[in-house]
């Protein structure tokens, strides 16, 4: 499985992208649950709905699907999810 996890906004409008080939690694199973979780929580109310100046946007790719959020909508997996992949994926 490939996941992908871009991150936009803040204050300075930076974009920062990592993806995550799950294959060959041995918590493989982990990611795959972590993220079927994450695009099943679907997404979080729009940024106009809950308006945060200098807010970061998240966008979770896998499996076909998309799921985006503002930083405070993200569900537990969701939050777990991008944060893992920016920490331990290839910067893409």
């Amino acid at each position: 499985m490939r996941i992908e996890v871009t991150r936009s906004g803040g204050f300075a409008g930076t974009v920062r992208r990592a993806v995550v080939d799950t294959t060959g690694l041995p918590d493989a199973e982990e990611w795959h649950r972590l993220a079927g979780t994450a695009l099943a929580d679907g997404p979080g109310p729009s940024q106009e709905a809950s308006p945060v100046r200098d807010g970061f946007r998240y966008e979770i790719r896998a499996d076909g699907r998309v799921v985006e959020a503002g930083e405070h909508d993200l569900t537990p997996a969701q939050r777990e999810l991008t944060a893992r992949a920016l920490r331990e994926g290839t910067r893409a």
